[in-house]
């Protein structure tokens, strides 16, 4: 089974930047969709940003203008700059892969980031 390793999460300031990075356990030829997803305590789990192998991307609108998905599918990794962030962008963020052939998606095991004011 895939694994998916986050990376990059931490505490930062109100305005700072993080980088998270997603990396599978193994090169994966059958990824369709490379994406983010963030839970904050109380709230369900949203998309925060997606690309496809097409290099479509996707943001939720709290996030457009701040944030970048990036996607290398070569190599099975995913980043996540946030830039400007703000106390709401206070999650545990996940990544995942959905793929093309059928195969159940994969999600990482969390990272957290903390936003303080």
């Amino acid at each position: 089974q895939v694994q998916l390793v986050e990376s990059g999460g931490g505490l930062v300031h109100a305005g700072g930047s993080l980088r998270l990075s997603c990396a599978a356990s193994t090169s994966i030829s059958s990824i369709y969709v490379m994406g983010w997803y963030r839970q904050a305590p109380g709230n369900e789990r949203e998309l925060v940003a997606s690309i496809t192998n097409s290099g479509s991307a996707n943001y939720a609108d709290s996030v457009k203008g701040r944030f970048t998905i990036s996607g290398d599918f070569s190599k099975s990794t995913v980043d996540l700059q946030m830039n400007s962030l703000k106390p709401e962008d206070t999650a545990v963020y996940y990544c995942n892969f959905y793929y093309w052939n059928g195969r159940p998606p994969s999600w990482g095991q969390g990272t957290q980031v903390t936003v303080s004011s």
